[in-house]
């Protein structure tokens, strides 16, 4: 059985814009055929998800989630292109999802662009100093804080993050399914989580 490669996975994504874990799928599917591969995720219509993401989103719903404990809160505003579509379980079931993503992980944005560039600079410093004081190379360091940077906004930027609940898919894979499966272009518009307390 040919091995499936992080780099293979990497360029169907590339071609195709799917997520890793649909794109790993395909090529396990076709047995590394990239060809075959890419030809697979348009048959299932997952590949049109990416040009879906240009259309105009102007419904959708407000989901707002509460802890058990009272102590923490989301509310979320997700966006589709039609009331249809926004009044269905699925749609529901994803803003849940999504919701209870930011209250496990509390993303400071929805991407990493968004991150406020005052704590990038602020992170970079701090990983500068780690790899000066931990007496890397100079050389090094520069691609040690570009290394921490990226995983930083992986970590803190909502689209980017790995799923809570399932290792090796991402935000952004789990809507761009979403919008495969609907047909329609699907948005997280705007976010908040409270904590009781700035907890």
């Amino acid at each position: 059985m040919i091995e499936i490669t992080a780099s293979m996975v990497k360029e169907l994504r590339e071609r195709t814009g799917v997520g890793m874990m649909e794109c790993r799928k395909a090529l396990v599917e076709k047995e590394g055929d990239m060809e075959a591969a890419v030809k697979y995720l348009r048959e299932r219509g997952i590949s049109k998800a990416e040009g879906k993401a240009l259309r105009e989103t102007k419904e959708g719903i407000i989901f707002s989630y509460i802890h058990f404990n009272g102590r923490l809160g989301v509310m979320l505003e997700l966006n589709c292109e039609s009331d249809f579509v926004a009044r269905t379980e699925q749609f529901r079931h994803l803003a849940e999802e999504i919701a209870l993503q930011i209250a496990a992980t509390n993303p400071l944005a929805l991407t990493a662009e968004k991150i406020d560039p005052a704590i990038i600079e602020q992170e970079k410093e701090i990983a500068r100093n780690k790899a000066i004081n931990d007496g890397k190379k100079p050389e090094l360091v520069e691609r040690i804080v570009e290394g921490t940077i990226k995983k930083y906004c992986s970590e803190h930027s909502l689209l980017e993050q790995e799923l809570v609940n399932e290792t090796g898919r991402t935000v952004k894979d789990l809507l761009t399914e979403a919008i495969a499966q609907t047909g329609e272009n699907i948005q997280i518009a705007r976010f908040v989580r409270y904590a009781l307390g700035g907890e």
